[in-house]
């Protein structure tokens, strides 16, 4: 025999007032004006979840007519799927969860902000946040360090913020959207996309464990390696240095393409280079960033990396071309990118590339593998440094 559902909560007006941060008359007059379709003679989480939408409509200057017109086309719909979230009232002081959590007050706001929680120097923080301070807490006392730590949750931040951004973004671009085209009342779109998100949201954090689990197994195996390899080297570093093969590639031509093409073709064009960066790249090796066209892909083994770059230009045939730039050295490795005067000096040498072209410097050539050929370019002086570089191209040798 089936359960029953469990029956929704039901709030006061007061209630639904104060987490709109509206009189509860107000609250009266949009009842009246038609502007709360969900409330049925009783407060119910949907309904609420309408009122705060409609207020902030209202603080951002549009009419009460503009805002009943966008509920009955479904305009408004997904935002009530923050119903599903709990918004909690329940909070404590910052001093409160400092003595809780042993943590003082001005750490407690910087990880905080870091994460993107909440405003840096906000007074009150949820039973949430605390728990999460009290996770932080006790990684320190373990013996964590604090500097990595801080950099740690700036990361997580950072990339949580971009995992969030992309599900909300494409669940409105490919459900949402489409509800909205097929001419679904305003209601009927907000019940259905609520249905939708009760029922994926507890898969989110499942699949985000696993792939976090997966990659940490990976780079786990990739440091170990690594640690041996500097170890045989002598190549000790100092405190948040590494020893790094960086590689910038981007596609010669990517602005022009856009101005003949449209950007729609363009941005096409740049998905499917990525991609195929992404999944051709060495084990050792992984895309650290990209931005617009480019992309910056670090790894450990200079030699690994140049064999990827000469191989991927050998097997590209649409234009535009992609052009590559490698160099080896040192770069200090801070909130999950790395940064430093080689960095930079790798960013100019693809900058000086050209479309199917692979361009390394001389500390490149001094540790790749004697089954390709370098071909010596000049020795030029790349913007922004006053020292020259040797540039040279490489390449797969030509059959006798």
């Amino acid at each position: 025999m089936s359960e029953a559902p469990a029956s929704k909560p039901v709030l006061t007006l007061r209630e639904v007032a104060e987490q709109a941060g509206v009189p509860p008359a107000r609250l009266r007059r949009w009842v009246a004006q038609g502007l709360i379709p969900q409330y049925k003679g009783e407060w119910t989480p949907e309904a609420a979840a309408h009122a705060r939408v409609v207020a902030r409509m209202r603080e951002r200057g549009h009419s009460l007519r503009e805002i009943r017109q966008a509920a009955d086309e479904g305009r408004l719909a997904f935002a009530y799927v923050e119903d599903l979230f709990h918004p909690t009232d329940t909070f404590v002081t910052l001093a409160e969860a400092a003595r809780e959590t042993g943590l003082e007050p001005a750490l407690i706001e910087r990880i905080s902000t870091s994460l993107g929680l909440r405003s840096a120097h906000a007074e009150r923080l949820s039973e949430d946040e605390v728990q999460l301070l009290r996770y932080i807490a006790a990684v320190l006392a373990a013996g964590f360090p604090l500097v990595a730590m801080l950099q740690l949750v700036r990361v997580y931040g950072q990339a949580l913020a971009q995992i969030a951004d992309a599900e909300v973004r494409l669940f409105h671009l490919y459900v949402h959207e489409p509800l909205m085209h097929e001419e679904v009342s305003g209601l009927e779109i907000a019940e259905q996309m609520e249905n939708l998100a009760r029922e994926l949201l507890p898969l989110a954090s499942p699949v985000m464990d696993q792939v976090h689990q997966r990659f940490l197994q990976h780079f786990i195996e990739q440091d170990v390696v690594g640690h041996m390899e500097s170890d045989l080297d002598g190549a000790a570093e100092g405190l948040g240095r590494m020893r790094v093969a960086v590689a910038f590639a981007d596609l010669a031509g990517y602005t022009r393409l856009t101005e003949e093409a449209g950007e729609l073709e363009a941005l096409d064009a740049v998905e499917r280079f990525v991609e195929a960066v992404e999944i051709t790249l060495p084990d050792e090796a992984r895309v650290i960033k990209t931005i617009g066209d480019e992309v910056m892909v670090v790894g450990s083994d200079a030699s690994t990396l140049t064999d990827w770059a000469v191989g991927f230009q050998s097997m590209q045939t649409d234009r535009p071309l992609p052009r590559i730039g490698i160099h080896y050295g040192h770069a200090i490795y801070r909130d999950g990118d790395y940064y430093g005067r080689d960095i930079n000096i790798a960013a100019r040498v693809a900058a000086r590339s050209a479309g199917g072209e692979v361009l390394v410097t001389k500390s490149v050539v001094e540790h790749a593998g004697s089954h390709l050929e370098f071909d010596r370019i000049a020795e030029v002086r790349l913007k922004g440094f006053n020292e020259p570089t040797e540039i040279f191209l490489a390449r797969i040798p030509e059959l006798e």
